[in-house]
């Protein structure tokens, strides 16, 4: 019998490696497998088996736990024993999941390459092979999927803007520096699945003409940079990278860059400017880098969920990923749910899901067992949405129609005991420590936010204050070169709106 524990990080964290190497004292090193994760980070460590074609899980399970685990297998009385998780995949149903992006991550070690191909990899990339760069662009635009990292434009917008430059070389860069609090996709699938994101850059490359790309990893992800370049190492033993993709006469190569630990750089121009050796600075723009990009040269940017998206719809069809959704917001959401809930996890789920089913449903409520208050979508730079808006549908636009924002998928818990005017100092804390302070409205602006959020939390003049800190957030939302300081003010605003209180005011000066 087989035995599967994940590697992932945030497992590992949490005793995994611990759990695997009493399962490999008890059972055999040869019968445990190292997925990735499943994304239930409150059953980690998880331990599942295979049986009658199934896989069923058991978790949490401590290392101390795994004789009378695996006695309880052996003797066929496992439903029993007080780990029993069940089926997986009927829990993944059940709340509603539809893992596309994330249909391997957990099930298979991640640079298994046999493995890989049975479970359906490579298929996106053999059928992008089978047709024109444009055929492969119109389908990435019919299906509908738009940027994973945060803004929400249209994938295949961008790739079209690139195929269509006659300049050449072209790149393929991908954005792997996943600085947002509460996000873990991007580490998830890279840790978990990463043949995936690579077969996602290839398809770009072949759909838009590039023959090489980069991997703009984060620093603080050490285990993904190992298993990226494992990945790398037997992607090109196998033919899907190198100078022949798969036979087809084509050639696409990537590199992992490793960048040094500033958050800015998750800004795309930032990413190049220390992609080509130099200091992390936001660019003006245009030119877009889809026409001035890498090196001066047309520049594929994506997130890293973004293409890994992309062999699923290659492989699926663009009309099934489409089928997905609700209204421009199409396909599926990878949610990453976490701060003060009961089941933290990452959860891929269609668009159009609401929060209160989300958190409340699906994540258990708070762990602290006490209301949860809000919950910050979208990263650090992310709007707190009240509990009163918890019935809007997670889509592009029904978030916005709020003053929120998707961002990255992060969806980060807070109960009644939170207190918003300290959460919007720290925002424009973060953004301060952060800039890279090239242009006087974040740098600035950010210093005086914070000055003036102290000023109003010790009631100096509170009435005067307030007018004062949201003319200073409409100026950085104006004048900031880029989204850091144009998004900082978010989280303030909405804690100013919703939650006026916490700021001395009895009424809300403006609704939102």
């Amino acid at each position: 019998m087989k035995y599967y524990i994940s590697c992932d990080s945030a497992a590992v964290s949490i005793g995994a490696n611990e759990t695997a190497d009493a399962l490999a004292r008890h059972a055999g090193a040869d019968a445990v497998v190292r997925t990735g994760s499943r994304g239930f980070y409150w059953l980690e460590p998880l331990i599942e088996i295979e049986h009658d074609g199934a896989r069923i899980g058991f978790g949490p399970v401590e290392a101390a736990e795994v004789p009378d685990l695996l006695a309880a297998i052996e003797s066929g009385d496992f439903e029993s024993h007080p780990r029993y998780v069940g089926d997986i995949d009927t829990l993944l149903r059940d709340q509603g999941q539809c893992r596309l992006t994330f249909a391997r991550c957990g099930v298979i070690a991640p640079t298994d390459w046999e493995a890989y191909v049975a479970h359906g990899g490579s298929a996106g990339l053999r059928a992008a092979l089978e047709n024109s760069g444009q055929a492969i662009v119109d389908a990435v635009k019919e299906s509908g999927l738009r940027g994973r990292g945060g803004a929400g434009f249209p994938t295949g917008i961008k790739w079209q803007t690139v195929h269509d430059q006659p300049a050449t070389p072209k790149y393929i860069i991908c954005n792997a520096d996943e600085g947002d609090s509460g996000t873990f996709a991007d580490r998830m699938i890279m840790e978990g699945d990463p043949f995936t994101l690579l077969e996602g850059m290839a398809i770009a490359g072949v759909a838009v003409g590039a023959e090489h790309g980069y991997i703009y990893l984060r620093s603080e992800y050490p285990d993904a940079e190992r298993a990226l370049e494992r990945a790398i190492e037997v992607a090109r033993e196998q033919g899907m990278l190198g100078a022949d993709v798969l036979g087809s006469g084509k050639a696409f190569d990537i590199e992992v860059r490793v960048g040094a630990g500033a958050y800015i750089c998750g800004e795309e121009t930032s990413l190049l400017e220390s992609l080509e050796g130099k200091r992390g600075l936001v660019r003006f723009k245009p030119p877009l880098p889809a026409i001035q990009g890498f090196m001066g040269r047309p520049t594929v940017i994506n997130n890293v969920i973004s293409l890994s998206t992309v062999p699923a719809i290659m492989a699926q069809g663009a009309a099934s990923y489409h089928d997905f959704g609700i209204n421009k917001s199409r396909g599926t959401l990878t949610i990453q749910l976490c701060g003060n809930v009961a089941r933290p996890g990452l959860y891929e789920m269609p668009f159009g899901v609401t929060l209160d089913h989300l958190i409340n449903d699906i994540g258990g409520g708070s762990v602290s067992g006490r209301p949860v208050r809000t919950a910050q979508i979208g990263g650090p730079l992310g709007a707190y949405v009240p509990a009163s808006h918890f019935d809007t549908p997670l889509g592009y636009e029904e978030l916005a129609e709020k003053n929120a924002m998707i961002g990255h998928g992060g969806v980060v818990v807070f109960d009644d005991t939170v207190d918003m005017a300290q959460q919007a100092r720290f925002a424009m804390e973060f953004c301060d420590i952060e800039s890279c302070g090239k242009c006087t409205p974040c740098r600035v602006g950010s210093v005086r936010a914070q000055e003036v959020i102290d000023r109003i939390i010790e009631a100096r003049d509170t009435d005067a204050d307030i007018t004062l800190l949201r003319e200073l957030c409409d100026t950085m939302i104006n004048g900031s070169l880029c989204a850091h300081g144009g998004m900082a003010p978010y989280p303030v605003l909405s804690a100013l709106n919703h939650f006026p209180q916490d700021f001395g005011v009895a009424e809300p000066a403006e609704t939102a």
